[in-house]
């Protein structure tokens, strides 16, 4: 599975270089008709890989509970993320993977706990998850893609 963490780890790469030219203003808004900005996206995308892979395992997560709970599925951005917190996200946004990696090498989801996504899939172990994944940060891309072209 480590072709899909590859992969997540390439697109999450790609996204943060298509994002360098706009500022805060412009990372924080969110246009009329949608209920959320790129930063909230970038930082959903961090959540929901701890939520499917460490929670749904009963691993500890590796990022705050307060910035799980923050942009975990069903919230809104609350707050203007400024410059400092943003590159601190975008560090989290890589590095998590590698850490993945490494939980994901180590064994660490063996206790997988298997549950169904919002969208219908039954995910039963890790492997699956990670699979899940691809398609999940394929949907935020294409969001903050949008957004992007609106902001």
């Amino acid at each position: 599975m480590n072709t899909c963490i590859d992969m997540l780890r390439h697109t999450r790469r790609h996204l943060l270089s298509i994002l360098e030219d706009l500022s805060m203003d412009q990372l924080n808004d969110t246009p009329s008709g949608f209920n959320n900005n790129i930063v909230w996206n970038v930082s959903h995308m961090i959540a929901s890989q701890q939520g499917v892979c460490y929670k749904r395992a009963g691993v500890p997560l590796i990022i705050p509970e307060s910035f799980f709970m923050e942009y975990k599925p069903d919230t809104r951005p609350e707050r203007y993320i400024d410059a400092n917190e943003f590159q601190q996200t975008k560090e989290t946004f890589l590095s998590s993977l590698d850490v993945l990696e490494r939980d994901y090498n180590n064994n660490l989801f063996k206790n997988y706990i298997p549950w169904t996504t919002r969208y219908g899939v039954p995910l039963a172990n890790i492997d699956e998850t990670l699979q899940f994944l691809v398609f999940h940060e394929g949907l935020h891309f294409g969001y903050v893609m949008a957004l992007r072209h609106l902001v």
